[in-house]
C-alpha cells in the first residue's frame, strides 16, 4: 500500500481563519451550538485559484483534496461544476520502447467531489496502473458557472500540477512549450478548441493512449500540435480543417513556440525535447510525403529505436531553424536611409540609399541585378491622407506608386546618382486640407532576390526576401506633422507574426517593419504601422471602401476574423487607444463609394452594426447621436467631429466596453 500525504500552508491558514466561524456562539456569549459557516470566506469571484494540497494514495485510489481561493486569497466556498479532468502520470523516455518520447498516461477522472465547507474540496479517484516512482500530474477543470448560491458567478478556470507520489516536487516532467509563449498570440484565458484554454490540458489529454485507442496519430498531442500549425495536411474529427492562416504566421518557425528559457527560469526543463527526442509520430504530422513502415520518403523502420542515430538533437536543431535564422541574416545585411524633399513647385523629390548592415552607404548600381523590387508610395497628410488608392472625392488625387527598381532593372523615370536612387513625384495636393496636409510622406519596401542563403541575381523561379522597409516626410511650408504610432507599437505585432514577417510579399517587395521606422515617443523608440496608410487610405484600397481598407478598419476586420487569437481582448495589438487622434481624422469609405463618421466606422469593423456584437444601439440611435452610416462622402465629412459617442464612452485597452455616464 503507498500511503502518501501532502499539506500546504495556505490550506492551514485559510482554513483555520475560516474556522473561526465554524464554532456558532449563543446569544449570550456561551458556546453554542455550530451554527453556518462565517468567516472570511470569499463573497465574490473574479478570480478562481485552485491549489493541491493533500494527496492520499491507497492501493486503487488516490485521495486528492484541492483548495480554493479568489483574487483576494480568500477562501472559496460552495463550488458546483468542479472536476479532476485527468490524473496522469509520466512514462519516462523509452520506457514504453526504445526512442519512445516521455508521455502523460491517463490513471483516472472524476467529478464527485465533498465541498468541506472552508475552501477545501475532496475527491476520490479511481486509478488504474498507478506507479509511485513516476511523476503525477492533477488536470482540475472549474467551469464557468456559479456557486451553490446561484448568483456568485465563478470564471472558468483550468489548473495543473505535477507532483512526486510524496508530494515533492516532481523530479522529472515534460514541460516543452509554455502556456506564456501560446498566449503570445492565443489571448490568454479564451478557448483554443474544444473549450479548453491552458496547453497542459491539452497535453494531458491529448496523450499516446489517447492516439491508440482512436487508432489515429493525429490525435497525439506531439503530432496533433505541428499539424494544426502547418497546412501541408488537412486536420480535425473529419479532417476538414485547414491550418493555412496558422502556418502564414509561423511561417514554419520553429522558434516561435520552442523558445529557450531565460537564465533564472527553471520552469522549461524538458524545452529542448523536441530536437533532443525526434520519432516518427511527431515527424509526420510536417512531413507528410513520408511513410516510415512503407520505407516512402525515408528508409524503413517500424519503430522510433533508430532514429537519434542519425538525427541527433545539434544537427535536427540546425535543420529546424536553420532557414529562419538565415533569413533573419539576410534581412539584416542591407538597410535604407530615405530622404524626401518638397519642392516649390508642389512636387517632391525622393533620395534612397541602400546601406550595409553597420549604414555606410552601398552603390546601388552594385546591387540592382539582385534588386526584386523597390516600391515607393507616397501620399499626402498623415493623420488623415488626402490622396486615395483610387482618386480621392476631396482632391482628385490617388497615392504615387513608383517602383524606383524592378526585376533587377531601373525603372523609368528614376534616376541612378552617386550611387544612390532618385525619383520625383508629380504634383502632389499640398495643404489641400487640415494642417497635416502640409506634409507627404513616403513608404518605400525592399526585396532581393536570395537562394535561402545568400543573395543572388533574379531570375525565374529565383524567391525573393522582403527587408526592412523605411518612412520618409517633408513639408511644404512649416514643420512636418508625423502620425500618432502610440496606439499600435510594432512589438505588439511582432508577439505573434515575429520580427522577420515580410507584410505583403508577393504583389509588394514585402514590408519587414522594424526599428528603422522608429521614431522617438516620450524618450522611448517606437516602431509604428503609420507607413501603411500611403496605400491603406481613408478613402480604403482597390475597392473604394468595399472591402474596409482604411487601416482603421482592415486590420480590425483582419483580426476579429480570428477571434479564437485575439479574443475580444484589445491589447494583444493595441498598447494604448490614444482617443484624441479622432480629432485629426475624417470620412472613412466603409463600403464602395460610401462613408462613415470615424468613431462609428472604425468601433464598427468589429461591433457590426446590427449584428450580436452591436446591440446596445441600433442605426437610427448611432445616427442620433451624430453619426452617418454609409453616407456620401460629403455629409460624412462635414459630421466626421459631431460624433458624441465619447461622451459616454471612455474605452481602455483593459476594457474597451468602459461607460462613464
Amino acid at each position: 500500500m503507498m500511503n502518501t500525504q501532502i499539506k500546504k500552508i495556505a490550506l492551514l491558514i485559510a482554513s483555520s481563519m475560516l474556522s473561526v466561524g465554524l464554532a456558532g456562539c449563543g446569544s449570550d456569549g456561551d458556546n453554542g451550538s455550530t451554527g453556518k459557516p462565517g468567516g472570511p470566506a470569499a463573497n465574490t469571484v473574479a478570480q478562481l485559484k485552485l491549489d493541491v494540497t493533500d494527496v492520499n494514495h491507497q492501493g486503487s485510489e488516490s485521495q486528492v483534496t484541492v483548495f480554493a481561493t479568489n483574487e483576494q486569497d480568500l477562501p472559496v466556498v460552495g463550488l458546483k461544476d468542479l472536476e479532476i479532468k485527468k490524473l496522469s502520470q509520466l512514462i519516462p523516455h523509452g520506457a514504453t520502447g526504445a526512442g519512445n518520447s516521455a508521455a502523460w498516461q491517463t490513471l483516472g477522472a472524476t467529478k464527485v467531489f465533498i465541498d468541506n465547507k472552508d475552501g477545501s474540496y475532496s475527491f476520490k479517484v479511481d486509478v488504474k496502473n498507478f506507479d509511485p516512482a513516476l511523476t503525477q500530474r492533477f488536470n482540475i477543470i472549474a467551469a464557468a458557472s456559479t456557486l451553490q448560491d446561484g448568483t456568485t458567478s465563478v470564471p472558468r478556470t483550468e489548473y495543473t500540477e505535477d507532483l512526486a507520489s510524496d508530494g515533492s516536487a516532481p523530479r522529472y516532467t515534460k514541460n516543452v512549450v509554455a502556456t506564456e509563449t501560446c498566449n503570445t498570440c492565443h489571448a490568454e484565458g479564451v478557448k483554443i478548441y474544444h473549450g479548453y484554454t491552458s496547453l497542459e490540458s491539452c497535453t494531458t489529454c491529448h496523450n499516446d493512449d489517447m492516439a491508440k485507442d482512436k487508432n489515429k496519430v493525429q490525435v497525439g498531442f506531439n503530432h496533433l500540435i505541428h499539424n494544426v500549425h502547418n497546412s501541408n495536411k488537412m486536420y480535425g474529427k473529419n479532417l476538414d480543417k485547414s491550418a493555412e492562416t496558422a502556418h502564414n504566421l509561423i511561417q514554419d518557425n520553429c522558434q516561435a513556440c520552442h523558445i529557450p528559457p531565460q537564465a533564472d527560469d527553471n520552469g522549461l526543463t524538458e524545452w529542448n525535447n523536441w530536437s533532443r527526442v525526434p520519432t516518427m509520430e511527431t515527424c509526420t504530422s510536417c512531413h507528410t510525403t513520408i511513410d516510415f513502415k512503407a520505407g516512402k520518403g525515408h528508409s524503413q523502420q517500424v519503430d522510433n529505436s533508430n532514429c537519434v542515430a542519425c538525427h541527433n538533437s545539434q544537427w535536427t536543431t540546425e535543420i529546424h531553424t536553420g532557414k529562419v535564422n538565415t533569413k533573419k541574416e539576410l534581412i539584416n545585411s542591407y538597410g535604407l536611409s530615405s530622404e524626401l524633399v518638397a519642392n516649390s513647385n508642389n512636387t517632391a523629390t525622393l533620395t534612397v540609399t541602400i546601406t550595409d548592415k553597420a549604414g555606410t552607404a552601398v552603390d546601388a548600381a552594385s546591387l540592382l541585378p539582385k534588386i526584386k523590387q523597390l516600391e515607393t508610395i507616397t501620399n499626402v497628410g498623415t493623420q488623415y491622407a488626402i490622396m486615395g488608392y483610387n482618386p480621392a472625392p476631396e482632391t482628385g488625387f490617388k497615392k504615387v506608386a513608383q517602383d524606383l527598381v524592378k526585376n533587377g532593372a531601373l525603372v523609368a523615370p528614376v534616376a541612378l546618382v552617386n550611387g544612390k536612387l532618385v525619383f520625383t513625384t508629380p504634383v502632389l495636393p499640398f495643404n489641400q486640407g487640415a494642417a497635416d496636409t502640409n506634409t507627404a510622406f513616403s513608404f518605400i519596401g525592399l526585396g532581393m532576390c536570395n537562394d535561402g542563403t545568400a543573395f543572388v541575381n533574379c531570375a525565374d523561379g529565383v524567391d525573393f526576401t522582403g527587408m526592412k522597409a523605411d518612412l520618409a516626410f517633408a513639408a511644404q511650408g512649416g514643420k512636418v506633422t508625423t502620425r500618432h504610432i502610440d496606439s499600435v507599437a510594432i512589438d505588439t505585432c511582432i508577439n505573434c507574426h515575429g520580427d522577420s514577417f515580410d507584410i505583403h510579399k508577393g504583389y509588394h517587395a514585402g514590408f519587414v517593419l522594424s526599428e528603422q521606422l522608429g521614431r522617438e515617443i516620450d524618450g522611448k523608440l517606437m516602431t509604428g504601422i503609420d507607413g501603411c496608410v500611403s496605400c491603406h487610405t481613408p478613402h480604403g484600397t482597390y475597392g473604394s471602401g468595399a472591402n474596409k481598407g482604411a487601416l482603421e478598419l482592415k486590420l480590425h476586420k483582419t483580426h476579429s476574423a480570428f477571434y479564437g487569437l485575439i479574443g475580444g481582448n484589445c491589447s494583444q495589438c493595441h498598447n494604448d487607444f490614444n482617443l484624441d487622434a479622432f480629432k485629426a481624422k475624417g470620412a472613412l469609405a466603409t463600403d464602395g463609394g460610401v462613408y462613415t463618421t470615424p468613431i462609428t466606422a472604425t468601433c464598427g469593423s468589429c461591433h457590426i452594426i446590427g449584428s450580436e456584437y452591436f446591440d446596445a444601439h441600433t442605426q437610427a440611435q448611432l445616427e442620433g447621436f451624430g453619426a452617418v452610416i454609409n453616407g456620401d462622402f460629403t455629409a460624412a465629412t462635414q459630421a466626421a467631429q459631431s460624433e458624441t459617442c465619447l461622451f459616454c464612452h471612455k474605452p481602455t485597452v483593459a476594457n474597451h466596453g468602459h461607460v462613464e455616464m
